[in-house]
């Protein structure tokens, strides 16, 4: 039985792909999702009065504290993004590349359709039409996914534009992404996610993680995203987008790519601590990047909302992020896995408060242990909060043109070796410098603490094929700009002798930033060295910073022996490409090569 939230004439095609979903997956109901406030309300009813797995699917939080909040716990098997289990299912598997998981794309649909066959028998399937980007953009994309879990659709409606808009821009096309997602019985054995990327097409089977099934998120705006931006002319990538205001009242526009735990949404929601500067965020995980008519970079963010990790986050480290989580009106905040503080009802995580609540329930269900080693709530716990109850959020986040770049930030967390900032030469050799980021794991991650684990633009997990013709479409991007952005590269994880970080990081980041919006204005000169151009130390403005002596010097100093060491483990990454790299790449390693060894 259909249920039509939506508009009365639907298109064929739409209509089409619903009755095939139905016809495969067997749902006892069928609703397709408006974008209406009361939709969001009886989602949010149904969701406190269902159970799935032996638990409620959400749970109302604090009203006062926490207003229009919500509390979801996820299967303890099903907390994270599945990269073994995430393919990349194309005709030729060389074009899948090494950085992905193949799968013949005729076996992946056989396996896929066995597992789909009658599984939503007795539940609701939600048909979310939905919009990437801004209604009415030459660069916005549209979608149809197809779900049985209201923590999912509920999810999709914070971080996309869902609704009656979309299914009408999406009339008869049948050009449309198709996003087809069950959580079937959580069983980690029949778990997958599989990206068709030449039918636009994502089939996820298993999990109701946000990452594995939000599939306009990670599937869609990057893996899925990045194959459209080839063979289009254009880039998807795993980047915040801000603006940088200065006394004078001009902005400028800065991207910034950033592997997990390296501070990337702290930098897209910064507080700066100069007068008279400003920070408006725009985004802060995916960016789309186009050439516009006059030359430029352009960017626009095809999100709405923030699905971010909790631990870490509170009003001494990132009090925008906190005041957007409590300034909730239109669009539920779903918190997911965290610890919940019986006494007053609301979400806990570590990091959020310097004293451990007494009397709490764990991110699995139980009665939290004060003197346990085990953390109260999950590492990976999440929040979804809609980007529009952000304070700093920018006007120019509704240009449907996007906001024209000026700067590319890349950074990784090191503890040595990589200097605090330096700048690329040229565009060039700031693909090469993306190419080899990388960040030290840590035991949680690996069991082995130090290693560097080299995570090109930040985007190895996420880009739907062969890296190899990634790096090319970058430097091919780049000679068709004619005003093309200054690249640089940060390190705000360096640690002296003793192991303790050397720069203070967070709002003190800003200091870093005036000095790229002075290098962008061309306010200041900089040091010409083996690896790039670097700060003349006295123009980083450090008033107020009580840095001991020296340090400064050290942030930005290189050391040779380190960097052969450096150039070794790059020439170890590089070989996994079977030596099928653009040649840009090679002689700016070779030129690096050569500049040590004169050194």
């Amino acid at each position: 039985m259909m249920k039509n939230g939506g508009i009365e004439n639907m298109c064929n095609q739409m209509e089409s792909f619903i009755n095939e979903m139905q016809e495969l997956l067997k749902p006892d109901k069928t609703y397709i999702m408006n974008g209406s406030q009361h939709e969001a309300e009886n989602l949010v009813d149904i969701g406190m009065k269902s159970q799935f797995d032996d638990r409620l699917v959400l749970r109302e939080l604090n009203t006062t504290k926490f207003p229009n909040s919500y509390y979801h716990r996820s299967n303890s098997n099903d907390v994270a993004r599945t990269e073994h289990l995430t393919f990349v299912c194309t005709q030729d598997k060389n074009f899948a590349g090494c950085n992905n998981n193949w799968m013949n794309p005729v076996i992946a649909t056989e396996k896929m359709i066995n597992l789909f066959k009658g599984s939503m028998k007795g539940r609701t399937m939600y048909v979310i039409p939905f919009i990437m980007g801004v209604p009415g953009s030459q660069y916005s994309k549209t979608g149809v996914q197809v779900t049985d879990s209201i923590y999912v659709a509920l999810s999709m409606r914070i971080m996309s534009r869902v609704g009656n808009e979309a299914t009408t821009i999406i009339k008869n096309s049948a050009c449309f992404f198709r996003g087809i997602h069950s959580v079937g019985d959580v069983n980690p054995n029949r778990r997958f996610i599989m990206h068709f990327p030449e039918k636009n097409l994502v089939m996820s089977f298993g999990s109701g993680y946000g990452g594995n099934a939000l599939l306009g998120k990670k599937c869609y705006s990057l893996r899925i995203g990045s194959y459209m931006g080839l063979k289009e002319n254009w880039l998807a990538e795993h980047m915040i987008i801000i603006g940088v205001q200065s006394p004078d009242g001009n902005i400028v526009y800065f991207l910034g790519a950033f592997p997990s735990a390296c501070g990337k949404t702290n930098l897209a929601l910064l507080e700066p601590i100069f007068k008279g500067y400003k920070i408006f965020t725009l985004g802060d995980d995916i960016a789309w990047l186009h050439i516009g008519a006059d030359g430029k970079l352009y960017a626009i963010n095809p999100e709405t909302g923030f699905f971010g990790v909790a631990p870490g986050t509170s009003f001494k480290t990132n009090p925008i992020m906190m005041r957007t989580l409590t300034n909730n009106k239109f669009f539920p905040t779903l918190f997911t896995n965290t610890a919940i503080n019986n006494t007053d009802n609301t979400p806990w995580w570590e990091g959020l408060s310097d004293i451990i609540p007494s009397n709490m329930t764990n991110w699995q269900g139980y009665n939290y242990d004060l003197h346990s080693c085990e953390p109260a709530a999950h590492p990976n716990s999440r929040f979804t909060v809609s980007i529009y109850n952000c304070p700093t959020l920018s006007q120019e986040y509704y240009n449907p043109n996007g906001v024209p770049i000026s700067g590319i930030i890349f950074g990784g967390r090191r503890s040595d070796t990589i200097p605090l900032v330096y700048e690329a030469t040229n565009w060039s050799n700031g693909v090469f410098l993306a190419s080899i980021l990388g960040s030290e794991t840590t035991a949680a991650a690996s069991g082995k603490v130090g290693c560097v684990r080299r995570d090109p633009m930040a985007m190895l997990p996420f880009c739907g094929y062969n890296m190899v013709n990634y790096f090319q479409h970058w430097l091919n991007i780049g000679k068709q700009l004619k005003n093309i952005p200054k690249i640089f590269m940060v390190n705000w994880f360096r640690k002296d002798e003793q192991g303790n970080f050397m720069w203070p990081g967070f709002r003190d980041n800003s200091r870093i930033l005036k000095w790229m919006l002075d290098r962008i204005n061309g306010k200041v000169d900089a040091i010409e060295t083996e690896i790039g151009l670097l700060p003349i130390p006295n123009n980083i403005d450090t008033d107020g910073l009580n840095l001991k002596p020296g340090i400064l010097h050290e942030l930005l100093s290189i050391n040779k022996e380190a960097w052969l060491k450096e150039i070794l483990m790059i020439d170890e990454f590089y070989k996994t490409f079977n030596n099928k790299l653009p040649n840009e790449l090679k002689l700016n390693l070779q030129t690096l090569k050569r500049k040590f060894q004169e050194k």
